[in-house]
């Protein structure tokens, strides 16, 4: 189906017309441009099935050890016989081709776990991927945890980000004991001198209030009532759950709202008494 070209031709000055991929005068038949590029999908499939013929893969991704690059053997067809099976087996042998890839390809797989426990979203992952790779690079885990530098690796990831994850909350997440993950993180922050300012108490008042099914009310007073634990130096040397788990109690009894001391507590994974000292501080 043609269409017409407002513009002249260049020559005779008449009518353009473009027809497929090519631009003609209709008066004196110049082809003033061609657009060969085929700007849709590419569609390719010889298979005699309803399968998606698209050509293209998944996009690059940093939590994969090779981006996201390698290819699969296929289960469809002929595709189920015990040949092919062995076929498979011996090309996800070979995309693994040394010891440090074996390494991360572990901890990629424990990062990705601890995203999917701890509701983290995709930015966390590739950073947490991206620390644990020059953690590599800088032959850190020489002696450590692998499983203890996939938690620290997710830890640092959210304490960069402004993300509220806790220590606890990492820890009870992961493989890694606390020591491992301790002495992970340590070398990571020590080692790579990461942008790790202290976590601001404020930052957990909207998950706390969240789950406790809090109003805005709440959320609000319970911010201000961080930020002024900051101010006053109480939060100083606190864990900043505990701190932000403090305020929420406080706010909810300003606003009538029905949370107890223990109820608090258990979403920051804190004491009561942690609570009850931040409560009273923020009151006198």
């Amino acid at each position: 189906m043609s269409t017409t070209r407002s513009t002249g031709c260049p020559e005779c000055e008449g009518r353009l017309t473009a027809d497929g991929d090519e631009t003609v005068c209709e008066s004196c038949g110049l082809i003033v441009s061609t657009d060969r590029l085929d700007r849709g999908p590419e569609w390719r499939s010889f298979e005699d099935d309803d399968r998606n013929p698209a050509r293209c893969g998944a996009p690059l991704t940093r939590s994969r050890h090779d981006r996201g690059l390698s290819t699969e053997i296929g289960r469809s067809g002929r595709g189920k016989s015990r040949k092919w099976s062995r076929l498979r087996r011996q090309h996800r042998r070979t995309q693994i081709r040394s010891k440090r890839e074996r390494n991360q390809v572990y901890g990629f797989t424990e990062i990705r776990r601890l995203m999917g426990a701890l509701s983290l979203p995709d930015r966390i992952r590739d950073q947490s991927c991206s620390l644990f790779e020059s953690a590599q690079n800088e032959d850190l885990l020489r002696g450590r945890s692998i499983e203890g530098f996939a938690s620290a690796a997710v830890y640092a990831a959210c304490r960069v980000a402004g993300v509220s994850r806790t220590i606890s909350e990492v820890v009870d997440a992961a493989k890694a004991t606390a020591d491992e993950h301790r002495a992970a993180y340590d070398a990571l922050n020590r080692e790579l001198g990461l942008p790790v300012a202290a976590a601001d108490p404020a930052e957990f008042v909207a998950r706390f209030t969240s789950e406790l099914d809090l109003g805005q009310a709440v959320r609000r007073r319970a911010r201000d009532h961080a930020e002024q634990a900051v101010e006053s130096g109480h939060a100083n040397g606190r864990n900043p759950g505990g701190v932000a788990a403090g305020a929420v109690y406080l706010a909810a009894r300003e606003e009538n709202e029905p949370v107890t001391q223990t109820e608090a507590a258990e979403v920051a994974d804190v004491t009561a008494v942690t609570v009850r000292t931040t409560y009273q501080a923020l009151q006198d």
